[in-house]
């Protein structure tokens, strides 16, 4: 709620009273009554409290601004003394009740009692105009009778039944026979397609549905999820693409009203008070890596195109918009409308540069789109802002209020662009914050609190080999879980990545020999690559182990390779004596990467992960791995991709001849099946 006083001792009362109630209360101090209407906008209050006698503002003021912004929002007015006349006078110009702070039970009381109204009305529109919206759902789900289904042999379709064509706007039983399957489909979602068709021929596609757009009969287009199986036709081989009729989905009405309840009716995206309930539940959930961002997408001059639409019509471009951004997120991501004209999606990726390549993409491909309003049409661009979700804290407010703010320094900016805010740390912080890390890295090194976990490599060729990238963790006193991105970047600063490299060797090794995994991925900092002494040292480890060294494949990242080229080149090439295997890692994102891979004696390159996001719409993308994929071919080197993380990526992937892929697709990371004990 927004608190408008001059005191904020006032502030403070009123949260401890709402508080005492059993309100969750949020306050936002207003002290200036000119800052109401943009209050009103950005935070979309349940409630607004002013202390009227000192503001000396209108009171009718006050709410001709309120009834322009949040017409809907109940307003209580508190004053030092109150009779019934002040009472009527403040409810005929639309205040819910006038409270005194001398009398905190009633103000409870008067609070409790209008929200609950306010709630109650909200829903009742909200069901009210989700069931509108369900009525059409259900009449889809009674026209409808089957799944849409085609038989697909060497790209060609050999026949589709009446629910395809009449999906498509076809009529005529073998009016789509002989045709390309890809005349069916947009260009850009072609290579994803045809990666999947492949695949389920080979019998690696199971279960995954393929996001796509359909051209259809008319011109227009359409998002879909295609579902591909193994099939015969004609005992030839053929692939089954099936599309599931509308009414076998949610099938309960209860839970299509509840799912309706909590969606905009225009964009079908979240609510934005279900949307921060769904963000705080996720948040509240520690990941087991990467990093969570959030990003605030808005519209660009969006008045303008009011104008040029008209402002109903401009619910029809949101509900657009939001088509195009259905294609670019991931079921992990937690999307919803947010503040009117904006989207507010949470992100999880591997790292905050993925974020922002993520973000670039939907840039891209929003400011290409032209958007069909009616018998107009128009072109526009977006602004993506970020805000970064520290792991070492849970500020969701913080990390939002970054994106929103960041978004609008990318308009200002001139807008169709994407845009962090820098909150890097000053150097005080910094010593501050590694003194506390350097104690906890000590400690833990010393009473053997690191733990390992796994993530399978799975391969696109063939069975999978029983490879592993591994990634270190630390246990806080209390046997809690510490990501490295807490820890690293401090234990960097201070000359302790040696002693975890050789922790995270010796527990490998170890690993490996109780796992019998084929190949294990271990990455190791630039102080390993600059240590004199590590290959005696893992001769020593190997005497002790007694495995196979080609088991471990040690994996430098291409920055600390293009820094050190000379000292990476001579640790590879000891490493290859010993029998080891060697990798590059975040591979194809720096300044020469194809000059490294000709330099440096290597087995794998791993394809960064920030060239995974947007992949499967990104031609220019798409020509860089497979540049970076054939490049590794010709030298013998096998490729891994990094941070697949939808089944879109993966097709495209299986088109451009990646060997392996890793990420939250294939597999979380998991606790390997040993203490790690050394």
């Amino acid at each position: 709620m927004i608190v408008m006083s001059r005191s904020q001792d006032h502030v403070e009362a009123i949260n401890s009273t709402l508080r005492k109630a059993g309100h969750p209360v949020h306050c936002t101090w207003l002290p200036d009554a000119r800052d109401l209407a943009d209050a009103l906008t950005q935070l979309n209050p349940e409630m607004l409290i002013a202390f009227i006698d000192e503001l000396g503002v209108d009171l009718g003021s006050i709410m001709k601004v309120k009834q322009l912004s949040a017409p809907e929002m109940p307003v209580l007015i508190v004053r030092e003394n109150v009779d019934e006349a002040a009472i009527a006078e403040a409810m005929r110009l639309g205040v819910q009740d006038v409270v005194t702070l001398a009398n905190r039970s009633r103000l409870q009381s008067v609070a409790s009692r209008e929200l609950r109204a306010y709630r109650l009305e909200r829903a009742l529109s909200t069901t009210l105009s989700s069931a509108r919206e369900y009525r059409e759902q259900l009449q889809n789900f009674l026209e409808g009778s089957a799944d849409a289904i085609t038989h697909v042999q060497e790209g060609i379709i050999v026949d589709a039944n009446n629910a395809w064509l009449e999906l498509f706007g076809y009529s005529g039983e073998d009016v789509l026979a002989g045709m390309p399957l890809m005349d069916l489909f947009e260009q850009e979602t072609h290579p994803a397609l045809k990666g999947a068709l492949v695949a389920c021929l080979q019998g690696k596609w199971t279960d995954h549905a393929l996001k796509v757009q359909a051209l259809l009969s008319d011109g227009s287009s359409m998002s879909l999820e295609l579902t591909l199986t193994k099939a015969d036709y004609e005992n030839e081989p053929a692939t089954r693409i099936s599309i599931p009729a509308r009414h076998k989905k949610d099938l309960d009405l209860e839970v299509r009203l509840a799912e309706a309840v909590k969606n905009d009716a225009s964009t079908r995206f979240l609510q934005q008070r279900y949307l921060i309930a769904a963000v705080r539940e996720r948040c509240g959930i520690s990941t087991k890596g990467g990093v969570r961002q959030f990003a605030h997408i808005k519209p660009d001059r969006f008045i303008d195109i009011q104008r040029s639409i008209g402002v109903l019509a401009s619910e029809d471009f949101m509900a657009q918009l939001a088509d195009l951004l259905r294609v670019q997120i991931t079921p992990a991501d937690i999307c919803g409308r947010f503040g009117g004209n904006g989207f507010l999606i949470l992100l999880e990726r591997g790292t905050a540069r993925d974020g922002e390549t993520w973000a670039d993409n939907v840039v891209k491909r929003v400011g290409e789109h032209t958007f069909s309003i009616g018998d107009k049409t128009l072109s526009a661009t977006v602004t993506v802002g970020l805000g970064l979700l520290s792991p070492a804290d849970s500020d969701v407010a913080g990390a939002i209020t970054d994106a929103i703010s960041a978004s609008r320094r990318g308009r200002e900016l001139g807008g169709n662009q994407m845009y962090a805010v820098d909150k890097s740390d000053t150097d005080t912080r910094v010593q501050a914050y590694d003194k506390i890390w350097v104690k906890h890295i000590k400690s833990a090194l010393m009473e053997n609190r690191f733990r390992l976990v796994q993530q399978p490599i799975a391969s696109l060729l063939g069975e999978d080999k029983g490879m592993f990238d591994v990634l270190v963790r630390m246990l806080d006193e209390q046997g809690n879980e510490v990501l490295p991105a807490e820890f690293i970047a401090a234990a960097e600063r201070n000359d302790l990545m040696k002693n975890i490299d050789r922790w995270v060797i010796g527990a490998s090794l170890a690993f490996a020999a109780n796992r019998k995994a084929a190949c294990i991925f271990v990455r190791v900092s630039k102080d390993t690559i600059l240590d004199k002494s590590v290959i005696t040292w893992l001769e020593t480890q190997l005497k002790s182990q007694k495995i196979e060294p080609k088991r471990l494949c040690i994996q430098v990242t291409e920055e600390i390779a293009t820094q050190y080229v000379r000292q990476t080149k001579e640790l590879a090439e000891s490493l290859r004596k010993l029998g080891f295997r060697f990798a590059l890692e975040h591979f194809g994102t720096g300044r020469d990467p194809l000059k490294l891979l000709a330099d440096i004696d290597m087995n794998f390159i791993k394809v960064d992960g920030s060239l995974m996001q947007g992949l499967s719409t990104n031609q220019l993308q798409q020509q860089r791995v497979k540049g970076l994929v054939e490049a590794a071919k010709r030298k013998g080197v096998e490729t891994v991709a990094e941070r697949v993380e939808d089944a879109n990526t993966m097709a495209v992937l299986w088109q451009l001849g990646i060997e392996f892929i890793q990420g939250y697709f294939v597999n979380a990371p998991e606790e390997v099946t040993m203490s790690g004990d050394r």
